[in-house]
């Protein structure tokens, strides 16, 4: 999946407007976009939204929670497991010690509501807290749900005391830039799908797409919006150019002789080289 959408899970016209934005998943809120005030009212709109859209085909749905760490985690999660959402986005995430609770509560709410066993995937939003950027190795095995990894620069500068997480030029400190890359490199270590964080200036369509590439050539797979415009230059910016197909077909070809290194285009490829081509093509597929 390329894109996922936040969307406010007590706006019925947010919920609307997202269906028809293109977003691989809607990620259904109800932490940080929802007010206290509201949570009861957007824990039922979700579950019937939930009810509602049996058919994700097209369009996955995730909901994320309130960190496991408050009180409103476990109401969260018995009001929307009977919706059956495709994964749970969790934030705030501290150790695998997390992922495995989260866990062993959606194993007792599938059981109760009747869903199909271990079917509720897991995405945590991995580096969010200072504790968690020396844990995010520990977080392969944790659990067969956990589907991908994600990161966040704002709640880590918040939890450190910064002002800003960006230099004078715009560009990310080192500490978010190395949340970046320890999540990329868990996400790998763990087999599951690393996933960019948000890129908060929604009016900045060029340099969305500019983050964007340079994730996807970083090894990110998809990227998380906070506005619908966002989803086409995220989904572009992740989708195989028609050039990049060729000259992946071209590296496959070129090494169908069975050698371990082969030369194209004045250039040695071996290994690796073959590997990322079939990737591309895979994408591709999808």
């Amino acid at each position: 999946m390329r894109s996922f959408l936040f969307v406010p899970g007590d706006s019925e016209r947010k919920l609307v407007k997202g269906e028809g934005s293109g977003a691989d998943a809607l990620v259904l809120d109800l932490e940080d976009s929802v007010p206290g005030d509201r949570i009861e009212v957007a824990r039922g709109m979700i579950r019937e939204y939930l009810r509602a859209h049996r058919d994700r085909s097209r369009t996955r749905l995730w909901v994320r929670i309130n960190p496991l760490s408050t009180e409103k985690a476990l109401p969260d999660l018995a009001a929307i497991v009977a919706g059956a959402p495709d994964g749970i986005l969790l934030p705030k995430v501290t150790n695998s010690i997390d992922l495995t609770l989260l866990d062993n509560y959606l194993s007792a709410l599938e059981v109760r509501e009747g869903v199909d066993s271990g079917s509720i995937r897991i995405m945590p939003v991995a580096t969010e807290t200072a504790p968690a950027m020396f844990n995010l190795g520990s977080f392969a095995g944790a659990t067969a749900r956990l589907w991908g990894m994600t990161w966040g620069a704002e709640d880590l500068s918040a939890a450190v005391g910064a002002s800003t997480n960006r230099d004078e030029t715009g560009t990310l400190e080192f500490t978010y830039r190395l949340a970046r890359s320890l999540c990329l490199l868990a996400s790998v270590a763990a087999e599951v799908e690393p996933i960019d964080t948000v890129f908060t200036n929604f009016k900045d369509t060029e340099a969305l797409v500019r983050e964007s590439q340079a994730a996807r050539r970083a090894g990110f797979t998809g990227k998380i919006a906070i506005h619908p415009d966002q989803v086409e230059p995220i989904n572009r910016s992740f989708t195989p150019t028609p050039e990049d197909i060729a000259y992946a077909r071209r590296v496959v070809a070129a090494f169908a002789s069975g050698a371990g290194t082969v030369g194209l285009d004045g250039k040695m490829l071996d290994m690796p080289h073959l590997k990322q081509a079939h990737r591309v093509l895979a994408s591709a597929g999808r």
